[in-house]
């Protein structure tokens, strides 16, 4: 039987562990290894737009007021140029919820509302004034489809999920789109339709190259499709892009699997 190429004396970007326990791991350099250009973080069309970033206050005044409500919402609609973030008081307190927009560094006080929220957010996308009412109708639209599609998963029942998201989808919102279809292509993949889901993921990673979780889902497409190697590419890709995950017990869970699979492969 030959030996286990997963040793200490093989080159560590070779063994899926090596994610796990090399806290300065940087996949497309480690050893000269290269990650395969079509999978690089990169910049779609939508994120070569000037990058925006929308903080909300949820300090206790404004959190109280329903900062965290607000938050989720524009988090849940964004798109992949913008970043939503929490932070501490921005002052004006009573007026909240609040909200700041860098790099402008426009105020906006009480943004209490989902309508409000989503309007801040077609703005800040750059939608025609003619076209926010319907926009941001669409994006709360396909924002509670997904939302209810969530619940589905929940429960199992992914051929709703499925359609939901459809629906979602179909919506054409301006912001959330590429979040829409890793759900969707998650969903697929508990289906058991393999080439489905990594078109979906494709098309989540093609809206935004920089999306840890696209990468995270495509690799678990990747993985019941067999092709170990490439899902090693794609999580690798996520922790760089993500750090934090390292310490995720989802992630790791992951890792020994593909782990477990590359094993044999390896062994003949």
């Amino acid at each position: 039987m030959k030996a286990n190429p997963y040793t200490a004396n093989s080159p560590p970007f070779s063994s899926p562990i090596f994610l796990l326990s090399t806290p300065n791991f940087t996949p497309n350099h480690a050893n000269g290894r290269i990650i395969k250009a079509s999978l690089s973080p990169s910049s779609s069309s939508d994120e070569k737009k000037s990058k925006i970033e929308i903080r909300v206050c949820t300090n206790r005044t404004c959190r109280r007021q329903g900062s965290l409500e607000i938050f989720q919402v524009l988090s849940g609609i964004a798109p992949p140029h913008v970043s939503v973030i929490s932070c501490g008081c921005l002052g004006r307190c009573g007026a909240g919820p609040n909200v700041v927009v860098l790099p402008e560094g426009a105020f906006l006080g009480h943004c209490g509302t989902p309508i409000k929220a989503a309007n801040l957010m077609s703005l800040v996308s750059g939608i025609d004034s003619s076209e926010v009412e319907s926009s941001t109708e669409n994006c709360l639209k396909a924002l509670a489809l997904r939302k209810r599609a969530e619940d589905e998963t929940s429960l199992g029942n992914f051929s709703i999920t499925y359609n939901l998201l459809s629906q979602a989808i179909d919506l054409n919102p301006f912001g959330g789109v590429h979040i829409l279809y890793k759900d969707r292509s998650a969903a697929r993949l508990a289906m058991g339709d393999t080439a489905g889901a990594l078109e979906d993921a494709t098309k989540a990673l093609t809206l935004a190259p920089n999306y840890h979780e696209g990468y995270i889902c495509h690799a678990d497409t990747l993985m019941a499709m067999d092709q170990f190697e490439a899902a090693e590419e794609s999580y690798s890709i996520a922790l760089e892009l993500e750090p934090s995950i390292r310490r995720s017990r989802s992630f790791k869970a992951r890792i020994a699997r593909l782990q477990e699979k590359v094993f044999p492969s390896n062994l003949g």
